[in-house]
């Protein structure tokens, strides 16, 4: 008799399918965007059977298709890699290296909570999509394929070592009992914040505007009502849409010390985020909010799109409406050690007014043993904590008003999208916070060394310890 050991490092495992009902999810939303496609006009000029049977013939065809196309596609983990394979008549062959993986998402749209299943979605660094699509799986299927992949993506196998096993992991969907929850928002204070923005407030008056507008006219044409009502139409758009995409929004710590994060209504996301891949950490206080001590944060993560990306490309995710308390502590769980309400700043020169007459006093900068601080905006303010490991590049920028004054801007670089700036800083302030930003960068991605007996006598550093370096000389 003899017992199977463990699966040694050079077997493959076998490629796995998604689940069966994904071709229908898939067929649905074409179907979707066909009808849509065919308007309204179309049907009043073949009539209702022949549009039902033109509609029906696609639905079939789309769905024929969608078969094919999950008979060809397929997915396995090889060692540390996340190998994908889908195409019909144009193969692709993707491989993941899973050490790049920043975050992984599952989401639930609609159609997959009614038949049980879900979406995952891999972000990697440098990536300006979503990498590895894989719907649809079953919750539980993808739940285990996440917390496997997160597992390989934070450890560096040994030779000898045995794999993860290849079948689903014992993980209940759901919030693991383990978990530390850290906030859940409201969702009365969530509807009341996107009522207390520009869109809303500014909303009665417009349809003030329109009822005067149509009692005053003798008759209105088709095209003004379908104007005026699309108009209406795309000022609540925004609003209602980040009620719907941050509704139930909870955020908990997993006993990884991964920060995990929960929202939406209409179509559920679940995000798990090393820590150590944080960018950087945002905070606004919008002024229509600052009557109720609100503010919003935002996570900053590499391979999540920056500001311009689609909405649901960004990684704004960490407090959609809070109190200060609420936010000082998400930030002391974020970046250890940083406190939200002891960010000293030092704001630019008062020669600096020339360019900002009115917001100079809400500007500053300041560098803490952790992080450099930025803050800026006169009717929204807003602050920028990043941390100095995940610095990518500093750069000094002059233009020419700047060089008129003496004046230049430091712009902190991240892999994040996003970066803080040093606005309008006097020049040789400037490049000594500079200096300072890369000597700081490279001293927190370089390892503790063993203790030294100390420099030699008469050696000095080049630049000074403490954080009063626009205290510095100025250069000639």
């Amino acid at each position: 008799m003899t017992t199977a050991g463990p699966t040694p490092l050079t077997e493959v495992e076998p490629r796995r399918r998604l689940h069966p009902l994904s071709p229908v999810l898939h067929g649905a939303k074409s179907i979707a965007v066909i009808v849509a496609a065919l308007s309204w006009q179309t049907l009043s000029q073949v009539g209702l059977e022949r549009f039902a049977l033109v509609v029906l013939v696609l639905a079939a065809g789309v769905v024929v298709f969608s078969v094919i196309g999950w008979l060809n596609t397929g997915y396995h983990v090889v060692g540390r890699e996340l190998r994908i394979q889908d195409g019909l008549l144009w193969r692709r062959n993707r491989a993941i290296p899973l050490e790049r993986l920043q975050s992984v998402e599952l989401r639930r749209p609609l159609l997959a909570q009614l038949t049980g299943l879900a979406e995952l979605r891999l972000e990697v660094v440098g990536g300006h999509k979503t990498e590895a699509p894989l719907a649809y799986l079953t919750v539980r299927d993808a739940a285990a394929l996440r917390e496997r992949l997160l597992a390989l993506a934070g450890r560096t196998h040994a030779p000898g070592a045995a794999q993860p096993a290849a079948g689903p992991a014992a993980v209940t969907p759901g919030v693991p009992a383990l978990e530390r929850p850290l906030v859940r928002v409201a969702n009365r204070d969530l509807v009341i914040s996107q009522l207390l923005t520009p869109q809303a407030i500014f909303l009665p008056i417009g349809i003030a505007f329109v009822v005067m507008q149509f009692v005053l006219e003798a008759q209105w044409t088709f095209v003004g009502i379908a104007s005026t009502v699309t108009a209406m139409a795309g000022v609540l758009l925004q609003p209602a849409r980040r009620i719907l995409r941050d509704w139930d929004f909870r955020l908990a710590r997993d006993p990884g010390g991964r920060l995990v994060v929960r929202f939406g209504l209409l179509e559920t996301r679940s995000q798990v985020v090393p820590l150590h891949r944080v960018q950087s950490v945002g905070a606004t206080w919008p002024l229509l909010w600052r009557a109720q001590g609100w503010l919003h944060m935002r996570l900053d993560i590499a391979g999540y799109a920056g500001p311009q990306a689609r909405d649901d490309r960004r990684s704004d995710r960490l407090l959609p409406v809070g109190e200060f308390t609420t936010a000082r502590a998400l930030v002391w769980e974020v970046l250890p050690g940083v406190d939200l309400a002891a960010l000293a700043t030092s704001p630019p020169p008062r020669r600096a007014r020339w360019l900002h007459p009115l917001a100079l006093r809400y500007m500053g900068v300041g560098l803490t043993p952790e992080v450099f601080v930025s803050r800026w905006g006169l009717v929204t303010r807003e602050m920028t904590l990043v941390p100095y490991a995940r610095l990518q590049s500093v750069r000094v920028v002059q233009g020419p008003l700047q060089r008129l004054l003496r004046l230049a801007t430091v712009h902190v670089d991240t892999a994040g999208g996003r970066s803080g700036q040093a606005a309008d800083r006097d020049l040789a302030e400037a490049w000594a916070l500079a200096e300072q930003l890369a000597v700081r960068a490279r001293a927190a991605r370089t390892p503790p060394s063993p203790p030294r007996a100390g420099p030699p006598p008469g050696a000095e550093s080049p630049v000074p310890a403490d954080d009063t370096y626009w205290q510095r000389p100025a250069q000639a």
